[in-house]
């Protein structure tokens, strides 16, 4: 018998998906399988589907996250789609509202806006959107713009539209002074990841402490976002792992983020000291087992946390494993 979170039933489950590439696979196949990913999320019974936003990265294909989150929303019905997450130092607070303005007018009531604060992956990617890294200090004040569109208290005296008077709920993705960010502001606040558990609590708490109300939200909102796989034995979930740890290992050593090889051909590749000291920390502390292991680990972690909402950031290469993954998990949580 499938063990069900218990204490834990409010719980919310969510899932962000980066649009991964694969090895010997193209990049419009990439966009293609996070729709259908998505159509899979909905009838399982997840509460959001997420896309993000990289540029110039070879291993993701998700460049453009409103036009994909449009693309997502037009292909299901129930299921929240939003961003996780638009970067916003990489954009005009005008720009975003009249984006998410317009999904939210042609999905209503469906639309989540993710924003984080990073900026690009290299020095190039940086110069090419015509942003450094000390555009990424001023978030607090790109935030509270954006958040000015909607409410139509733009001292420009400009009124975005169809923005102006609609309900987007925001999130802040939290790295580093993130979480104070989000608090200040009042918003429902995203965390990870799962390897450092010390850190994410820190932060949680430091959320907490500070959190002050607002229009978007009276009280403090928790989103703990990782990686999580589900299998029929803890040896085929932990193989869902390794594309992914590979991947990060060899940006670490390489600076570039690669398409994701089959774990198989992982296990088989030779590795400098350096490369597998980041791949084996890419593989620790992550959520990975058979659904009675997942299911115990995942109510220690909602009850250390007090988080409302786990969104799940999996990737991998096989996608079968990939939908496997996602459906016994949704069995542990009691979705559909």
């Amino acid at each position: 018998m499938t063990p069900a979170l218990t204490s834990t039933s409010s719980t919310r489950f969510s899932v962000l998906d980066r649009s991964r590439t694969r090895e010997n696979h193209t990049a419009p196949e990439a966009l293609r399988d996070t729709v259908q990913l998505a159509k899979d999320a909905e009838r399982l019974g997840f509460h959001r589907f997420w896309v993000s936003e990289h540029h110039g990265v070879p291993g993701v294909a998700g460049s453009a996250p409103t036009v994909l989150a449009a693309a997502v929303a037009a292909a299901t019905r129930t299921i929240r789609v939003g961003t996780g997450g638009v970067m916003l130092p990489n954009h005009r607070p005008l720009i975003v509202a009249e984006q998410f303005g317009v999904l939210e007018s042609l999905f209503p009531g469906r639309i989540d806006m993710g924003l984080g604060r990073s900026v690009g992956f290299t020095d190039g990617v940086r110069r090419a959107l015509g942003r450094d890294k000390d555009d990424a200090d001023d978030f607090a004040g790109q935030l509270e713009e954006l958040l000015s569109w909607f409410r139509g208290t733009s001292p420009t005296g400009v009124h975005a539209r169809p923005s102006e008077g609609l309900t987007v709920p925001p999130f802040v993705l939290a790295m580093g002074e993130g979480a104070d960010i989000a608090a200040r502001a009042g918003l429902p606040m995203v965390i990870g990841d799962l390897r450092d558990r010390d850190r994410m609590r820190r932060g949680i708490d430091r959320y907490r402490a500070g959190f002050r109300p607002s229009a978007w939200a009276e009280e403090p909102y928790v989103v703990v976002s990782g990686t999580i796989a589900v299998a029929a034995t803890p040896e085929e979930a932990h193989r869902i792992l390794l594309p992914e740890a590979w991947a990060m290992a060899h940006s670490r050593t390489h600076g570039t983020f690669p398409p994701l090889a089959p774990a198989e051909e992982v296990e088989r590749r030779t590795m400098t000291a350096r490369e597998r000291g980041f791949y084996e920390a890419g593989l620790t502390g992550q959520v990975y087992g058979t659904e009675e292991q997942v299911a115990h680990e995942l109510e220690s972690l909602i009850k250390e946390t007090g988080a409302q909402e786990i969104l799940v950031t999996t990737s991998t290469y096989d996608r079968e494993a990939l939908l496997d993954s996602y459906t016994r998990l949704a069995r542990i949580a009691g979705l559909g």
